[in-house]
């Protein structure tokens, strides 16, 4: 029975019984995977999973190894139960573009049936429009998959290590193959993983005749999966690397924390925290002044608790002036790292927020036993102009970050990944950073004796107060260096203060 008013069957004219899947049909694709099967293998797919062109695809929260594939579908017109090779293609009444999209963070749970890894909603677009199989040679059919506009599969039948005939011969010794169900045949070499923003595009051509593009959108879903119903996403490098397509793409997407592949494209910024303090004059005085007087004028404010204790710059020299963005770890757990670990995570929304002249504050509970970053996020923040890092966890990768050229202030080095004890969280809260509090906003200077943490509204009185003290402790050493003893000159009696200001003040 038709099914006008649905649109994931518009292009097909009606819902089909069955949508079957081959594993693996292009030898282009069982180069990059290493193995070429000796006979065709197969799976199901729901037809609750179809979608039309231009619509979108979900990346479930928690998850970062959503892959495309795209394939010519086999739309069978009259049924087919043990037919030859020779007689197969009588069968077939149409034939379109697909894209039989797969969450590998789930693949390894299947085993094989990729019941949930493959049959997601929208997880197997169609069209735009189909192609009279009669109208074309099955065995010289182009299959083209752009990401973002650029080829990146571009294969044809004369590829595939299974002819289509000898697919749909073999499929109708075991079930009988009724009108409208549809062949999901393969994908060749150039599969891999897209992310929320990245747009697909899927075709199809013979001769003259062409399916159009079959367009998706990739969105992020806010809803991630229940560990008390059933299993959590799960990747390892193996599933990373068929995701993938390769090792070396995988490598070459890989983080340098957590393993999670930022191949993402950058979100629009997050609005930086509200604030007016951070003028350009007031950047330059306190670009002037060592921290070490901005604490003394701090403590005559009654302000003690405001340096980050415990990070040291990783290169020696190293001085910035920024106003904060925080990033807020918390404890490992196994479930909610799963869930908020993976995809474009709390720590990377950070880095692609961060703004010019921002410091990156991580709260990492003083724990040292893995990294909170590395190469890869340090060059993501240099290039969006960030002042600097502070993190009173750990660094991986410590002389390629060194080597960036951003200020990084950390509590030291360590080469395990972030999931070994943190979770990425929450971004643009207060957060607890070395012992002391930090709030976006917060204007922060470091230099070789530490950070400080200035409160925006004092931020000018501070500046211009340890200026002037900088500039009369400068006068007191070129005294003690000429041979006055430091008695009645530090701190400066009448006698001295007299003295100093009828100098400067001449």
């Amino acid at each position: 029975m038709t099914d006008t008013t649905d649109p994931r069957f518009a292009v097909l004219g009606a819902r089909p019984g069955k949508i079957v899947a081959v594993h693996l049909s292009y030898g282009s694709r069982a180069d990059q995977r290493g193995r070429r099967p000796a006979a065709p293998s197969y799976f199901f797919k729901p037809s609750s999973s179809l979608a039309p062109s231009g619509a979108d695809i979900e990346r479930p929260a928690g998850t970062e190894l959503l892959a495309f594939e795209g394939e010519i579908a086999l739309v069978i017109g009259e049924p087919a139960r043990w037919v030859t090779p020779d007689a197969a293609w009588s069968h077939v009444a149409s034939l379109t573009a697909a894209n039989d999209f797969g969450l590998y963070d789930l693949r390894a749970n299947d085993k094989g049936s990729n019941v949930r890894s493959k049959g997601g909603d929208g997880y197997t677009p169609l069209g735009p429009a189909l192609i009279d199989a009669r109208a074309v040679d099955p065995t010289d059919l182009r299959l083209r998959t752009w990401v973002d506009g650029e080829l990146v599969q571009d294969d044809s039948t004369a590829g595939l290590i299974f002819p289509l005939t000898q697919i749909v011969a073999d499929l109708s010794q075991h079930f009988t193959l009724e009108t409208g169900d549809v062949i999901l045949t393969g994908t060749p070499a150039g599969s891999s993983v897209v992310v929320p923003g990245q747009v697909v595009e899927v075709q199809v051509d013979a001769g003259p005749h062409s399916t159009g593009r079959l367009r998706t959108t990739v969105v992020q879903g806010d809803r991630a999966f229940d560990a008390a119903i059933g299993s959590l996403p799960a990747v390892d490098e193996t599933q990373r690397t068929e995701a993938w397509g390769s090792a070396e793409a995988a490598a070459a997407a890989a983080t340098d924390t957590g393993r999670s592949r930022a191949t993402q494209p950058a979100p629009e910024p997050s609005p930086a925290p509200a604030t007016d303090a951070m003028t350009p004059a007031l950047r330059e005085k306190l670009g002037r002044v060592p921290v070490a007087a901005l604490s003394g004028q701090l403590r005559k404010r009654g302000l003690n608790d405001v340096t980050i204790d415990g990070v040291h710059p990783l290169t020696p020299g190293s001085r910035f002036v920024g106003t904060a963005r925080t990033l807020r770890f918390v404890p490992h757990r196994e479930d909610l790292f799963a869930s908020h670990g993976g995809g474009q995570n709390a720590q990377k929304r950070a880095f692609d927020a961060v703004g010019e002249g921002e410091v990156i504050v991580i709260e990492a509970r003083g724990e040292t036993g893995s990294g909170t970053l590395g190469d890869i996020l340090a060059i993501r923040a240099h290039a969006r102009g960030a002042a600097a890092i502070v993190t009173d966890g750990g660094v991986r990768d410590a002389e390629a970050v060194a080597a960036v050229g951003i200020p990084v202030f950390t509590a030291g080095p360590h080469p395990a990944v972030l999931g070994r004890r943190h979770v990425p969280w929450e971004t643009d809260v207060a957060v607890g950073c070395g012992g002391t509090t930090v709030e976006p906003g917060d204007i922060l200077v470091g230099d070789g004796d530490g950070v400080i943490v200035i409160p925006p509204a004092i931020a000018e009185e501070v500046a211009d107060a340890a200026l002037a003290q900088e500039a009369e402790d400068a006068w007191i050493a070129e005294q003690v260096a000429s041979g006055h003893p430091i008695e009645g000159l530090f701190p400066m009696n009448a006698h001295w203060r007299a003295r100093y200001e009828s100098e400067v003040t001449r």
